[in-house]
């Protein structure tokens, strides 16, 4: 895996914060910083996401993925999937993740909750790798609401 992040700052653009990143697969995303009210030219302009909250949105992406996953090869029938984060990160740099809550919302026809509790838990103990790797200075809770649309 791979992926090259630039500065685009230097390039006379509207942020002199702002990175964009190409992955190894093609893809193009842009990020840039915070506004700094005491020396605006150390701050970005708030015109695309931080690096931190794609952090968690890749987070997020990789444990409803599993979850999906779990559920339908156990032959459910899945039709939505979310998963709402919210995170606190630590006051002193490095400003890491010390505490993130995950609430899935998941959606279905006759999905027992019993198998989708276990598809959240398999995520978060098994195989999420960005769950095992923020875990590691982040305490990680996660919550379940269960749609059923039978």
């Amino acid at each position: 895996m791979e992926c090259t992040v630039s500065w685009t700052g230097g390039l006379d653009t509207r942020s002199g914060m702002g990175f964009v990143a190409e992955t190894g697969s093609g893809h193009m995303v842009m990020m840039d910083g915070a506004p700094d009210a005491a020396k605006p030219e150390n701050g970005g302009r708030n015109l695309a996401p931080r690096p931190m909250e794609l952090l968690l949105s890749g987070l997020g992406g990789c444990a409803a993925y599993d979850v999906v996953l779990i559920l339908k090869r156990g032959r459910h029938q899945v039709e939505g999937c979310s998963v709402a984060i919210e995170a606190e990160r630590a006051d002193t740099d490095p400003k890491v993740f010390t505490r993130i809550h995950m609430q899935f919302t998941i959606r279905g026809k006759g999905i027992p909750a019993s198998a989708a509790e276990r598809a959240v838990a398999m995520s978060h103990d098994k195989y999420c790798s960005a769950s095992q790797m923020l875990g590691k200075t982040a305490t990680i809770t996660t919550g379940l609401t269960l749609d059923d649309n039978s």
